[in-house]
């Protein structure tokens, strides 16, 4: 094959990259090898063909496989994959799904879709997303009954009065004499906003407010200082817990980094024989219909130093290979929604996107999984006559930060009790509320404001199980199917492992499944 390839590209005058010849080597179809090629020639003029040539011109590549005969085109999907050219169009025509899905009723619908594509950002997209995300969140605090005679900065005069306004936290210090006072902005201007320690239950909530929060306050006080009198915080809020018409359960597990040293393979092989009804007395397995994989699904290559001595698998696309092959094995019925985490090569900074098809394509070969955003809004059960369940999905890569700077979450080493730090951010209507507790895209609508209030709120990332309801929403922590690493150890971290919570959607009963 190699051969005919290099005589082919000798006759027309080519030179091809050793990397392309490999991949081109792999492929059995030469007729249609040889038609890509000649087009490509033809548009960019070039003689030494490369990855970058196809990449660049990948439109008039891709325009050149749809010409192909329909079985070709199948054949040499994989080939596209790891030329770099189905990854935009794949994300694109993946994106066009998810928005038609918004208005389509069924089993799994995604109703949020964050994601820029190929954009180039510039400061002013960060100042945009700010003033984008302060309009918002202002908007949940407007009508709250309690924020009286609600004006903006400019309008305070010099005479003592009885206000209340909305503000993003500019700026929080201790005072020498232990009171708080906060620097607040609106469109408008800046003020500085007291707290008196002598307030004790006041002084408490001063003490959880976030940086960069957009939060609202009582005061009274002129427009060189005011005194805060209570403190009002966007919440979130459902008046009652629904409940499905049909008997089905979503479980739910995250962390699973596969392809490490101690990932725990024949536990999480026995939770797919449960799954499967291969246990006596998993009569409530056959009615998961919904199984949420909460990031961190592989363990990755590269993700801190000398991370290859814990490996058991050094390539990232075996890793996902090998995951593939094991969900694969799960009935077909049990719809898996997959987001990602910060382990599996997709980017840090969120909204992450769908994980790459260069790397991940096995999951896409997997026909009852759905990939999803991290963060991401899942409605789940819907029929004609119910709407179904808002899951909000976040692995909790910002969940460290807020362990380790608010006060309260501190002292109760929080990152082993990670449902108070979800509290703390349903609170705040944020899930990160804070510029720096994560790599954030500048995007026009901030990807991680809680618009909808969910049914479920379920993370990953801390390793730690947690279940509690909270003002009707379930607060799901996930554990993890990796033993313990030294990382781990080094900051204190006990992890749980193998721990399940499945949720019975018609009674709304929960209950937790041990693997371990």
């Amino acid at each position: 094959m190699d051969k005919e390839i290099l005589k082919f590209c000798v006759d027309k005058g080519l030179l091809l990259d050793k990397d392309l010849l490999n991949l081109f080597c792999e492929e059995k179809n030469l007729d249609s090898i040889k038609l890509i090629l000649e087009k490509i020639q033809t548009h960019t003029n070039k003689r030494v063909i490369t990855r970058d040539v196809f990449f660049k011109n990948r439109k008039r590549v891709s325009e050149a496989f749809n010409a192909l005969p329909e079985e070709h085109q199948k054949k040499l999907e994989k080939l596209k994959i790891k030329l770099g050219l189905s990854i935009e169009i794949s994300k694109e025509v993946s994106i066009e799904k998810e928005k038609i899905s918004e208005i389509s009723p069924g089993p799994v619908r995604v109703m949020s879709v964050n994601c820029s594509l190929g954009k180039k950002f510039v400061v002013g997209d960060f100042v945009t997303h700010f003033r984008n995300r302060f309009s918002e969140m202002r908007g949940f605090l407007q009508s709250h009954a309690a924020l009286e005679n609600l004006v903006s900065i400019n309008k305070i005069s010099g005479v003592r009065q009885g206000i209340s306004i909305v503000g993003m936290v500019y700026d929080k210090k201790v005072t020498k004499n232990k009171n708080i006072i906060f620097e607040v902005e609106d469109f408008t201007g800046k003020i500085k906003i007291l707290v008196n320690k002598d307030k004790a239950e006041l002084f408490e909530k001063a003490e959880d407010v976030a940086l960069d929060s957009v939060v609202g306050f009582k005061c009274s006080g002129t427009k060189e200082i005011l005194f805060a009198n209570e403190i009002i915080f966007p919440e979130t809020k459902l008046f009652e817990r629904k409940k499905a018409p049909v008997e089905e359960y979503v479980a739910f597990i995250g962390d699973l980094h596969y392809g490490s040293k101690k990932f725990m393979k024949d536990n999480f092989l026995k939770f797919i024989d449960y799954l499967n009804g291969k246990f006596s007395n998993s009569f409530e397995a056959k009615k998961i219909k919904y199984l949420f994989i909460l990031g961190d699904l592989i363990t990755g290559v590269g993700n801190y130093p000398n991370q290859e001595r814990d490996l058991e698998i050094v390539d990232l696309e075996e890793q996902y290979k090998q995951i593939a092959e094991l969900l694969g094995r799960i009935r077909k019925d049990i719809k898996i929604i997959i987001s990602p985490g910060n382990h599996e090569g997709v980017r840090l900074m969120e909204p992450q996107p769908l994980y790459n098809q260069k790397y991940a394509w096995p999951l896409y070969d997997l026909e009852n999984v759905i990939l999803i955003e991290n963060p991401s809004l899942v409605n789940i059960a819907s029929t004609k006559d119910f709407p179904g369940f808002n899951v909000l999905v976040y692995h909790g890569f910002s969940y460290p930060y807020y362990s380790n700077n608010v006060s309260r979450l501190m002292k109760i080493k929080a990152m082993n009790s990670p449902e108070k730090i979800m509290l703390y951010l349903l609170q705040h209507r944020h899930l990160a509320p804070t510029h720096g507790s994560v790599q954030y895209f500048p995007c026009e609508k901030d990807s991680h404001i809680i618009r909808n209030v969910p049914d479920i709120f379920a993370s990953g990332h801390t390793h730690k199980g947690a279940l509690v309801y909270s003002n009707n929403i379930l607060v799901v922590s996930c554990s993890t199917w990796e033993e313990m690493t030294p990382y781990q150890e080094k900051f204190g971290n006990t992890p749980d492992h193998c721990k399940v919570p499945i949720l019975n959607l018609k009674t709304r009963a929960v209950k937790i499944l041990d693997f371990e």
